[in-house]
């Protein structure tokens, strides 16, 4: 693997489409999901749960250091390890929408204020 390949992080977007009433409950057990990612999985950079405006969807991102880090903890999902499809039926999700993402371009800000756009090609 390249330099330039090592450097590129993996995204997994997972968008579940409920009833409002269950959008609080998902959001806490998604948010209490990725911090077992955070603590269990090597390759872990970070996550964030977003929920829609109107109740009706949410948004699980996940950030791993590579492909093969984020792979292997969604196949330990699949394997009802960490109980994945349990949590889909609890909530009663209506669609759940899978996405897989090569990171090639980033920006941010740094200590300074400054912007900065690293882009991986």
């Amino acid at each position: 693997m390249s330099a330039f390949e090592r450097h590129r992080s993996f995204t997994q977007l997972i968008e579940f489409e409920i009833e409002p009433h269950q959008q609080e409950a998902l959001v806490s057990a998604l948010a209490a999901q990725s911090e077992r990612l955070a603590q269990g999985y090597g390759g872990f950079l970070s996550a964030s749960v977003q929920a829609s405006d109107d109740g009706r969807r949410v948004l699980n991102y996940l950030q791993w250091q590579t492909r093969e880090a984020g792979e292997a903890a969604f196949q330990r999902f699949e394997s009802g390890e960490q109980d994945f499809w349990q949590l889909i039926l609890a909530h009663q999700a209506k669609t759940v929408t899978f996405g897989s993402f090569q990171v090639r371009a980033s920006i941010a800000r740094s200590h300074d204020d400054a912007l900065h756009c690293h882009m991986l090609g």
